[in-house]
C-alpha cells in the first residue's frame, strides 16, 4: 500500500509556510541506507525526481539548516512509494528516527522523565520546525498516558502516522516502557489540530 499523492497535493505541500531542520533528513537517510543501501538512497531520490522535488540526501542534508517544510512530507512519501509502506512502517519509521537525532538524544541528557518531556515538549518542536505548534494536553502516571496536539500543520497525513510513532518512541525514552501512540484528532479528518495519544 503507498499513499495517494496528487499534483494537486504536491502543489500544497511545497507551498507550505514554514522551514524544517536538516537533521530530519539525515534520520531519513539513515532508515533508507539501513534498509536497502546506496541504491534504497537511489531509489527514493528517483521517486522526489517524479514528483518534481529533486533532493540529494547526501549533499543538501546540513543538520542544522532550514530547508521548506513541505520536504518533510515529501521525503516520507518518497520513501512510502520506493518500498511500498504501510501506515504501521510509516510509524515505525518514526519510532526509529529520535534514536539517530542528535538534536533528540542532546534533550534527552538533561529531560529523562515523561514530565520533562512534557514541559519541553513545544521547545523540541520549534528546535526542528519554524512553524507549527505542539502543545501538551494532559498526562497521567497512574493510567499511564500522555496526549499532545499539534496546531497549524496541514502537510500530509502520512506525517501524522510517521508522527504516531515519533512521539512514541520520545516518550518510551522517558518512561523506559514499551509504548502505543494513536491520533485521535486530525485536520485531515476535519478537525482544528492534531491531538495524539501515547500510551504505556
Amino acid at each position: 500500500m503507498t499513499y495517494q499523492v496528487t499534483d494537486e497535493d504536491i502543489n500544497k505541500i511545497l507551498n507550505a509556510k514554514g522551514e524544517v531542520r536538516g537533521v530530519v533528513f539525515k534520520t531519513d537517510r539513515r532508515f533508507i541506507y539501513d534498509k536497502a543501501g546506496e541504491e534504497g538512497i537511489k531509489k527514493v531520490e528517483e521517486e522526489l525526481e517524479k514528483m518534481n522535488c529533486p533532493f540529494n540526501y547526501e549533499e543538501e542534508a546540513d543538520n542544522m539548516s532550514f530547508y521548506p517544510i513541505g520536504m518533510r512530507a515529501l521525503s516520507i512519501i518518497a520513501i512510502s512509494k520506493a518500498f511500498n509502506l504501510s501506515k504501521e512502517e510509516i510509524a515505525q519509521m518514526g519510532k526509529n528516527a529520535p534514536k539517530f537525532s542528535l538534536m533528540i538524544k542532546f534533550f534527552m541528557r538533561y529531560f529523562l522523565s515523561a514530565e520533562k518531556i512534557m514541559e519541553k515538549a513545544g521547545e523540541m518542536w520549534e528546535k526542528h520546525y519554524s512553524s507549527g505548534r505542539l502543545e501538551p494536553v494532559e498526562m497521567n502516571i497512574e493510567e499511564r498516558f500522555i496526549k499532545a496536539r499539534l496546531y497549524d500543520i496541514d502537510l500530509h497525513p502520512i506525517l501524522c502516522d510517521y508522527l504516531i510513532g515519533y512521539f512514541s518512541s520520545v516518550i518510551k525514552m522517558g518512561v523506559g516502557e514499551e509504548t502505543k501512540g494513536e491520533e485521535l484528532a486530525c485536520v485531515h479528518k476535519g478537525d482544528e489540530y492534531h491531538e495524539f495519544l501515547i500510551k504505556w
